[in-house]
């Protein structure tokens, strides 16, 4: 019988394929002044503190120091109405962070106006791709 793990592995020719292969991103970013409000990375580490449940671990997955995603996160909520991560005290774990439902809303609408981007743009996005070697 053969190992299971090397059934799921891509081959080679395949994996060397799905790397060049082209991807359109939208990078949509929200500025006030001369100042970026929202934008890809803010998001991101917004997700990130969604899914770890901290500010700490989050930038600890995305490759950032504890000090610059806090900076972020500060930056964030001072350029929005109400704030976008809450402290959460206590627990099995001693608290941690978790989005606020203004958090949680700006990530959703993001995510969406991409999505509709994406959609709205297919046609030429797969005519740029033609254009690529």
């Amino acid at each position: 019988m053969s190992d299971p793990a090397a059934r799921k592995a891509p081959a080679p020719a395949a994996r060397q394929a799905a790397e060049a292969a082209a991807v359109a991103r939208f990078r949509l970013r929200l500025t006030k002044g001369t100042h970026i409000a929202v934008g890809p990375g803010r998001i991101e580490l917004l997700e990130a503190v969604r899914d770890a449940g901290s500010i700490i671990a989050a930038a600890s997955d995305l490759g950032m120091s504890y000090r610059r995603a806090w900076m972020l996160l500060d930056d964030l909520n001072r350029c929005l109405r109400a704030p976008v991560v809450e402290s959460v005290h206590g627990g099995a774990q001693g608290g941690g962070s978790r989005l606020t439902a203004t958090g949680l809303e700006l990530v959703r609408l993001y995510r969406r106006i991409e999505q509709t981007a994406a959609r709205a743009c297919g046609e030429d996005i797969e005519a740029l791709k033609a254009l690529l070697d």
